[in-house]
Formats: C-alpha cells, structure tokens, sequence
C-alpha cells in the first residue's frame, strides 16, 4: 500500500483522475530502448536480440521498444554487446516524444539546450541521418562527460558538444531548438521511495530557470522555426504556466498541435490557481502516467512566426 505525502491526494485530484493516477503509481516503470538507425536496423537488432528478450514496439515510434527479459533474471540491459556497441539506446518511451514533435530533418541547423545525458540528442541526430548540425548544450562537466560518451557510442557525427548555459547563446540563429528543461521530474515518480520526495517547492523554484531558458531559446530562433520545450513534470508550474508566460510575453508566437499517431494523452490545464491560461494552450500535449502506462510528459511546440 503506498503511503501519500500530506496534500499529495488533494493537488492531483484536482489536475487528474485520482484513481487511475494512483493506481498506476504503484505499478515498475517498464524498460524501453531505441534503436540507433546510424548503426543497425530495426531487422539486425530484433534479430540479435529475440532469443533472450520480449520486445514489445511502442506504438508511436517505430525505434521505440519495451523490452523483458524473457528468463526473469533482471540481466542490466545496458551490460550486454549490443548496448556497448551503440546499437540501441535505454530511453524511456514517454522521453522520445519531444524528438518527434520537434521533427528535424537532415541539413538542419538545431540546438539542444539541455542536452546530457543525450538521449534526445542522438535520437535526433538520428533522424537528421547524421547530417546538418547540431549544437548539444550543457552547464556541468559530469553530465558533459556522460553526453560525450554516448554521443561517440551511438556514432553521432553531426553534434558539437558546448559547455554553456542556455541563456549565453547569441548572435547565431537556429532553425530548431529543443529546450528539454530541467524539472522537478514529478512526471517519473513510480513507487514508494519516489512519491517520498513530493515537493512542489521544487516546481516553484524551477519556473523561474525554466521562463529563462524558453525565452533565450526564442530569441536565438529563426523567424518560422520550431522551438519545442518539454518537461518530465506533471506540475502546471512547469508547463502550462511557462508557456502561456511566453506567450504573453512574445505577441508574434504560435502553438502548433503535438499529432503523434497512436499516442495517448490528456487535456493541458487550462486553469490554475485561479490563474486562466492563453486558448493555445490546449495545443500543448500533457500525458500522465496513466495514459500510455509510461513517465509523465509535457511538450509544448512553438513557431516563431
């Protein structure tokens, strides 16, 4: 029986349906992985790995599967050949969403704010086919390190690794932005000793870093790009607030649809705190945990018009 935080109960049983929410809370996260087109194919991979593993394709990417093990030995997926010679990525399935929103092609000009550990950086190096360029973005040397180690992995040839803050980039204009910001990851909370550490204090504090990174990256795109800004929160704080911030803030911006086939999702908040947020915000995409039985998300795509 999992045991709640104090308001834990009253504040999502005014943004969700309490009992599925909190039903699936209880529930392990299931493992998914990404095939990495700029090593193998989907064919090679299924082929190398049939024998030991269950693989299950998620439905709204073709790269995207969950993965058992069929013998039940909770083997480390990311010990075995396949993972070391870059051949698929351990990525959660909710996590491959922004990538698709933001839909970038090859010869493209893109920067990934937020980039470590690189997860949605090599997925969209690989749908640019490793061409065009992309700036991979990040303040620590720790996660640069990791970022630069799965960059070099997944074989990423088309990435220039930046130890910058987001909010530093000028005099260059980008034709894509991915700003996956830093959150208060409410959206991964699956078990007890998750739920342990609620705090929506957190949620509070982050909005401010998040409103700054979201406009810097709007200032550095190009007039028609796509900027896609996304969080693993559940909290409106950290979404729909900070995007309707910018709205109000930018006159000429646009929220496009996030159409993903075969994707599950909930309404945006479009309410809070006695807070009314700008009509586009119900183009954004929020999914709960519930609605894929996946991490939480929040994608917001914005034209710069």
């Amino acid at each position: 029986m999992i045991k709640f935080p104090e308001g834990f109960k009253e504040h999502y049983s005014q943004l969700t349906e309490w009992d599925e929410f909190s039903k699936c809370l209880g529930k392990p996260l299931r493992k998914s992985i990404r095939i990495n087109t700029l090593r193998t194919t989907e064919k090679e991979l299924l082929k190398k790995l049939k024998d030991r593993w269950d693989l299950e394709q998620v439905p709204w990417i073709k790269e995207g599967f969950f993965i058992e093990d069929k013998k039940g030995e909770r083997i480390d997926i990311g010990n075995i050949p396949e993972h070391n010679q870059g051949l698929f990525y351990i990525q959660e399935a909710a996590s491959m969403i922004p990538a698709l929103a933001l839909n970038p092609k090859p010869d493209e000009n893109i920067l990934d704010m937020c980039a470590a550990p690189g997860g949605k950086t090599t997925q969209i190096a690989a749908m640019m086919e490793n061409k065009g360029k992309i700036i991979a973005a990040d303040i620590r040397e720790d996660r640069i390190a990791i970022l630069k180690r799965n960059i070099a992995r997944m074989g990423v040839k088309n990435c220039e690794i930046v130890k910058k803050p987001g909010q530093q980039f000028k005099d260059i204009q980008f034709d894509k932005i991915l700003v996956d910001a830093p959150c208060s990851g409410t959206g991964t909370m699956r078990l007890q000793e998750d739920i342990d550490k609620w705090d929506l204090q957190i949620a509070e504090r982050l909005s401010f870093e998040q409103k700054s990174l979201l406009h810097s990256a709007y200032c550095v795109l190009r007039k028609g790009g796509i900027l896609v800004y996304s969080t693993c929160s559940l909290e409106p704080e950290e979404n729909e607030s900070v995007v309707d911030w910018l709205l109000k803030r930018h006159k000429k911006t646009y929220l496009e649809p996030v159409n993903i086939p075969n994707l599950k999702h909930s309404k945006p908040i479009s309410e809070y705190c006695s807070k009314k947020f700008s009509p586009q915000i119900k183009k954004c995409l929020r999914i709960w945990p519930q609605d894929n039985d996946t991490e939480g998300f929040f994608v917001a795509k914005i034209k710069k018009l």
